[in-house]
């Protein structure tokens, strides 16, 4: 086997393996994109300064990551890799790692479609764990609940108090996310942004004239996660979900992801996309539990120096 750097030369031969790996994908879950530019996805990925590598059946390409909270890191996207032999996968891997790591690249992510059991297996079997998981569904027909309505300016500083609640959750066990709590500041910098975009909705939970939860929905055009090979067409992004966890277990959850689905149909959407900490126990059972399947997995190591 002769493993290479990935070139400008093996642009059309990685797009038609990815080809096959998304025809796959969709005959599994058909919501994903139907019409792909998968030469464009990799010519993309190497203007963006990706780096990898090839052999004949396989491809592996990686661009750096902000490293502000991750520290050094490469991520390979949903086009960055596709292996007519899953085992290939990793010998391809293991030849642009090496790059990667003497670089000083030390935290490495792949979006994986995670109904491939062969690949996912083969990331697994390079020490990957499961980190993320995308999320989708067709939107169902649901009537607007009681207790839920439309964010205004009036509510910005309530959303500023409730919005650290989902930060501080994910640091604890079993997340133990590296990204520190948000504080007031950042989380009106955020909620002031959604009031700027028209496209974006805020919906809250109320409850004795208290915001018990906030979801947040905008154009899955708007999201830096579902890019590419993962963004559906004509699908909402349910991008933000908090709830006061003092009232777990009342239905608050469920009465905003009931608003969300009545808002998303109303406003034309087919499909609704989500996102969450597979470590995340709670979100972790409550999206699935809600309809929602999983696209994709991104997988993570962390290698030692």
């Amino acid at each position: 086997m002769k493993i290479v750097p990935f070139a400008e030369e093996h642009v059309d031969a990685a797009a038609d393996l990815l080809a096959t790996r998304h025809a796959q994908h969709r005959a599994a879950e058909p919501l994903l994109p139907a019409k792909v530019d998968f030469r464009a996805e990799i010519a993309a990925l190497l203007a963006d300064g990706a780096t990898g590598a090839f052999t004949d059946g396989a491809y592996v390409l990686g661009k750096p990551g902000a490293a502000e909270h991750w520290g050094p890191n490469i991520r390979v996207d949903t086009a960055g890799h596709a292996a007519r032999d899953a085992e290939l996968l990793r010998d391809v891997w293991a030849k642009a790692a090496a790059a990667w790591f003497e670089q000083g690249v030390t935290e490495h992510y792949a979006l994986v479609p995670a109904t491939d059991s062969s690949l996912v297996d083969s990331w697994f079997r390079l020490e990957f764990g499961a980190q993320h998981a995308h999320g989708v569904m067709e939107v169902p027909e649901r009537e607007w609940p009681r207790g839920v309505r439309e964010a205004t300016e009036d509510d910005i500083e309530a959303l500023v108090a409730i919005g650290p609640l989902l930060s501080r959750h994910q640091l604890r066990s079993p997340v133990f996310s590296r990204h520190p709590e948000q504080t007031p500041d950042e989380v009106r910098v955020d909620v002031l942004d959604d009031f700027a975009h028209d496209r974006v909705v805020n919906l809250v939970s109320e409850s004795d004239g208290r915001i018990t939860g906030n979801f947040a929905l905008s154009p899955v055009e708007m999201s830096d996660a579902h890019t590419g090979l993962a963004r559906p067409p004509r699908a909402a992004l349910l991008a933000w979900a908090v709830t006061d966890p003092e009232i777990q277990g009342s239905g608050v959850g469920l009465a905003l992801t009931d608003a969300s689905f009545a808002w998303a149909r109303a406003h034309g959407y087919e499909t609704m996309v989500v996102d969450w900490r597979v470590t995340n126990l709670l979100a972790s059972r409550f999206w699935p539990r809600r309809g929602f399947r999983t696209s994709f997995l991104r997988v993570h190591r962390s290698i030692s120096r």
